[in-house]
């Protein structure tokens, strides 16, 4: 790319990706998002082709644009032109498609970002990949470890106790910052961080650790209605999360009982939720409901409907 963020990346983006589908044919043509879906759209309708949208979040929701009011304008335009006239729609879980059916009166497929049922040995040790054997490991793992997610809150509780080791795995645009404050007498040799990593080198972090933490804040329609997929994992590693009381990670906690929810991002809120986390993963029912979840809760199961849409092609 010639240019890599703001409006001339996303130009450019589709101006390529419109060419690129020009000149070359295919049988189904499955839209990722917003930013992926208009020259999608013009190259199926061209060739009579059947199109999907599969749209990962509530994507005018997302925080980046809420302030940027013509960039948000543009792909609502996009959005109001396109939605209305697709047939094959998936999002990611029921609020966001009852968000959908309320703009444009149709109903998305749900398709959870669930993890496959094949299981992911432990091969790595916690002194291999420097993580401490005397302390309860939290982890935070993920692509997104974004402003508005809560990574700041947290290393400021895990700042003020003595108890918790922090392990950070993955990548976003608080990471340089969380390193900086990091590096203060009151968070050394309290916190590990990790470069993002292939999924299953990842996971040995989090069969290594004792707790997962999913902290999004609910001030924007995006994360107030948002599933992370690193709640799946952390239920796959058999540990269990503190999470902020979002609605639907609230589903899944009154299901299966396998995580704790806390409704402030204060320190003493989140140490208090760790607490509870390890307490409930010591509790006769946990092994129990967890293992339930991860029978439950996969994508061999979920891509059902996925595969009949497909199926459904001539």
């Amino acid at each position: 790319m010639l240019f890599n963020k703001g409006f001339l990346f996303y130009f450019e983006y589709n101006l390529r990706l419109f060419f690129l589908l020009l000149f070359k044919k295919f049988d189904v043509y499955h839209a990722n998002d917003l930013d992926t879906l208009l020259p999608m759209w013009i190259i199926s309708s061209i060739r009579g082709k059947n199109l999907v949208y599969d749209t990962h979040e509530y994507f005018t929701g997302v925080p980046e644009i809420q302030n940027r009011l013509i960039v948000k304008k543009i792909w609502k335009s996009i959005e109001k032109l396109i939605f209305p006239r697709l047939k094959y729609v998936f999002t990611v879980n029921s609020s966001i498609s009852n968000l959908y059916f309320k703009d444009y009166q149709i109903k998305p497929n749900v398709l959870r970002n669930l993890p496959s049922n094949i299981a992911i040995q432990k091969i790595k040790s916690k002194n291999e990949i420097g993580l401490p054997i005397d302390k309860p490991v939290v982890i935070l793992q993920g692509s997104g470890i974004n402003v508005h997610r809560g990574s700041e809150e947290l290393v400021e509780a895990i700042a003020i106790q003595e108890k918790f080791f922090l392990c950070i795995v993955g990548t976003g645009d608080v990471i340089e910052n969380l390193k900086t404050r990091c590096n203060d007498n009151d968070l050394k040799n309290k916190v590990l961080f990790v470069d993002p990593l292939p999924y299953q080198m990842m996971m040995q972090y989090t069969l290594n650790s004792d707790v997962g933490v999913s902290l999004d804040k609910n001030n924007n329609i995006n994360y107030q209605f948002s599933l992370p997929n690193k709640i799946f994992d952390y239920s796959k590693a058999e540990i269990p999360f503190v999470s902020t009381n979002l609605i639907e990670i609230k589903k899944i906690v009154e299901q299966y009982h396998t995580g704790v929810l806390i409704n402030s991002l204060k320190p003493e809120k989140i140490l208090d939720g760790l607490e509870k986390a390890i307490e409930l993963s010591k509790s006769e029912s946990y092994l129990k409901n967890i293992k339930k979840m991860n029978s439950d809760l996969i994508w061999e199961k979920e891509s059902e409907v996925l595969m009949s849409t497909y199926k459904g092609f001539k």
